[in-house]
């Protein structure tokens, strides 16, 4: 079918998705997706009513764009205007949002950041989501997008909502770090997971602090973090103390 899309022209392509039966459309929808030929989105985006199409059928769409090995900036573009102004089911919302973050750290990965316009109107779409986001779900869902999309420069805002935040936004700004490669992880970062772990200036959720501790002791660990990590286990629940126990011992191995 991808080949097939390559070679057909929209007006096919459209063709084929509306007349196919529902059993079958989200496979098509994923080949079209795969595809990424000027006329497979051109199709995609007239067919895909984001209003009227059944939930699944668009999350079929969205995930199918996040896992895109290599995507383009053109499948970005078309899941931001269909994100943009709209009202959307949540689920959806929420699906789109993430998957944004993860077209736009591939297409970061591609060297295009700074060279093609969409991603940056993708990077401010998030940023600007996350600034104006109001209430805890919405923006544990633009740090979600974030830790997709892996950008330096983003760092830091992701350590202001780990360490300040409450305890959902806190998972998950430390979530998005634990995705960020070693080379990235500076001290200030550490600086912050230590403060974390060892509840420096306030209580934090254990699945926070294990994050955190994770961070330590991923990205090259000094010796005095894995001491201070092994001596804090003596006062932890069973469950979370042998979980580091275990971290550290593989990464002694």
């Amino acid at each position: 079918f991808i080949q097939m899309f390559r070679s057909a022209k929209k007006r096919d392509i459209l063709q084929l998705l509306r007349r196919a039966p529902q059993e079958t459309r989200p496979f098509l929808v994923e080949a079209a997706v795969a595809t990424q030929s000027v006329a497979s989105l051109a199709a995609l985006s007239d067919f895909l009513d984001f209003s009227k199409e059944p939930k699944s059928l668009l999350e079929t769409f969205l995930y199918a764009a996040a896992f895109s090995p290599r995507p383009s900036g053109e499948l970005l573009l078309l899941i931001l205007d269909k994100l943009d102004g709209k009202q959307l089911a949540p689920e959806i919302w929420e699906t789109g949002i993430v998957a944004m973050g993860s077209l736009v750290g591939k297409l970061c990965q591609q060297k295009l950041c700074g060279l093609q316009q969409v991603v940056e109107r993708g990077v401010e779409t998030i940023l600007r989501g996350l600034r104006d986001a109001e209430e805890e779900p919405k923006v544990v869902i633009y740090l979600l997008a974030l830790g997709n999309a892996r950008l330096p420069e983003t760092i830091t805002i992701l350590l202001d909502h780990a360490e300040d935040g409450p305890t959902a936004v806190t998972a998950a700004a430390t979530s998005a770090l634990q995705r960020f490669p070693t080379a990235l992880i500076s001290s200030k970062v550490k600086q912050v997971m230590r403060r974390i772990f060892h509840q420096k200036r306030r209580s934090y959720d254990k699945t926070c602090r294990l994050a955190a501790a994770e961070i330590l002791l991923d990205n090259h660990p000094s010796p005095m973090d894995v001491i201070n990590i092994l001596l804090a286990t003596s006062e932890m629940e069973t469950e979370m103390a042998t979980f580091l126990l275990l971290k550290v011992q593989n990464s002694l191995s």
